[in-house]
């Protein structure tokens, strides 16, 4: 059982040719254009990594957005990290790599799912691990370029009595877990590896308990469950299956399945382990036992205070979308996308390019550890064309990264750029704010379009296109709903 607290969670964001025949929209559906302030944009980049971690964890208080039993703050990785680069395009090209990875990850994820692929197919981890003797073992040093690289932080108490460590929390993934003694082959952390004994609270759980019988690759050892989870992309946890108590300040949250990884590879450096928040049934969602939540995110280059809701209702002002799900992978949360408009003009594609195939292919999905918005290269190459033709007035800049359409602005104040929209059923539309799509590369006045295209079917909403707009998950309706300036 929980009562009502708040603990931070430190949060980043990474940051995420053919001519169209369009049509004009209602005139009701959406302005044709948005004005960014290009100098806001700017001086954000110059003071994002001067924040201090310490001051922000003594300001846990209730958010002015707080209709749930449950809530937890939300901070920028960018305010409590310090200064990790030479400058803010190092920081950009970091962000864009790890984002690049993330994405790699997911949409591999997908793959195996469609093609019926198990991920006991894959490497044989759990045969191998737990080869060390009680000698000193050296954890190395991961890159951290992996599954984003641990990008959401939240601090939590694990066990009885209670350790505080930070643990990531993500909307893709489902098993909860954290690094483990004895350690096998574990990547650097910030605090003390947990140990097991040393919690009255911890209980490994037997092989026929329905936690074990949800994961997807899980293995009987001596009576005792072990887990598996892989990313696609060499990186993976393995582990004991067990029971333990989680401290949220003074609330505890007893008997939550947590992986108890004794071998983990290329995963959030940094952190002690993850919290997962996907729609699977061991994610944090189904083990709280609510039907509900919403997070807002907060600009990644500031130091503004957001908040995670949990058993709270969607905003009556709310823009709502279909919840959609996969029947071949149900972590992931599909969105019902009807379209996109460019300067309040719909972009001429299929009705059915946004949807879940037969096969469980295709589809988009809401991510809030993607940084980026990914789409079909087609439906990409609409939209940017679309935009750039939006633009003429603007000086052209070279691509950066993944970004192929960018800008000079060093010598402007303000533009005004054509408005970029989401459009779902019953004629509902999320207009985006143009700073959550023309975004700030350097601090020298260089902006890129921040959308890129994928060759996969699997398209993705990231986060940087979700900046300032909470997004609320009524599970048991099954919508989506997106309510402006609610952080």
């Amino acid at each position: 059982m929980f009562s009502h607290r708040c603990f931070v969670l430190f949060i980043f964001f990474l940051v995420s040719h053919s001519s169209v025949t369009s049509r004009i929209l209602p005139r009701i559906s959406v302005t044709t254009s948005t004005i960014l302030d290009v100098s806001d944009s700017i001086r954000k980049t110059k003071g994002a990594s001067s924040f201090q971690l310490n001051q922000l964890e003594e300001k846990c208080h209730t958010p002015s957005f707080s209709s749930s039993s449950f809530s937890l703050q939300l901070h920028s990785r960018a305010s409590v990290q310090g200064n990790e680069h030479s400058d803010y395009k190092s920081l950009t090209l970091a962000r864009l790599d790890r984002d690049s990875a993330r994405v790699k990850s997911l949409m591999a994820r997908l793959d195996l799912a469609v093609n019926n692929i198990t991920k006991a197919d894959l490497k044989p981890v759990i045969t191998t691990m737990y080869t060390t003797e009680q000698q000193e073992i050296e954890a190395p040093l991961i890159s951290g370029t992996t599954q984003g690289s641990g990008e959401y932080f939240t601090r939590v108490g694990i066990g009885n009595p209670a350790r505080e460590v930070y643990m990531v929390l993500d909307t893709g993934s489902d098993v909860n877990w954290l690094q483990c003694a004895p350690c096998a082959d574990c990547y650097h952390q910030t605090e003390p590896i947990f140990e097991p004994s040393s919690s009255s609270s911890y209980s490994t759980l037997s092989c026929d308990t329905p936690q074990c019988k949800a994961l997807e690759v899980s293995e009987c050892r001596n009576a005792t469950c072990l887990y598996e989870v892989s990313y696609g992309d060499g990186s993976y946890t393995v582990g004991d299956l067990a029971t333990e108590t989680l401290t949220i300040g003074s609330a505890s949250v007893d008997n939550v399945a947590v992986g108890c990884g004794h071998s983990n590879q290329g995963l959030f450096v940094g952190a002690a382990g993850l919290l997962g928040l996907g729609g699977g049934l061991l994610a944090l969602p189904s083990q709280l036992n609510t039907t509900s939540f919403s997070y807002c995110l907060v600009d990644r280059d500031s130091d503004s205070v957001s908040t995670v809701e949990f058993g709270s209702d969607l905003s009556p002002d709310a823009v709502v979308a279909p919840l959609l799900r996969n029947h071949q992978l149900d972590t992931f949360y599909y969105l019902g996308l009807t379209g996109i408009s460019v300067g309040g003009e719909m972009l001429q594609i299929p009705s059915s390019s946004f949807e879940v195939d037969e096969s469980g292919g295709g589809g988009i999905i809401i991510d809030s550890g993607t940084a980026v918005t990914r789409l079909q290269t087609g439906i990409y190459n609409s939209l940017r064309d679309a935009f750039v033709k939006g633009t003429t007035d603007l000086e052209k800049a070279a691509g950066v990264a993944m970004f192929d359409t960018c800008y000079n602005l060093a010598a402007k104040t303000t533009i005004e750029v054509p408005t970029v929209a989401f459009h779902f059923p019953g004629g509902n539309m999320l207009a985006l704010p143009a700073k959550n799509y023309m975004i700030p590369v350097d601090s020298v006045g260089t902006f890129c379009l921040a959308f890129a295209p994928t060759a996969s079917s699997l398209a993705i909403i990231g986060n940087v296109q979700q900046q300032g707009t909470r997004v609320g998950f009524d599970l048991a309706n099954s919508l989506i709903g997106f309510s402006t300036n609610k952080c």
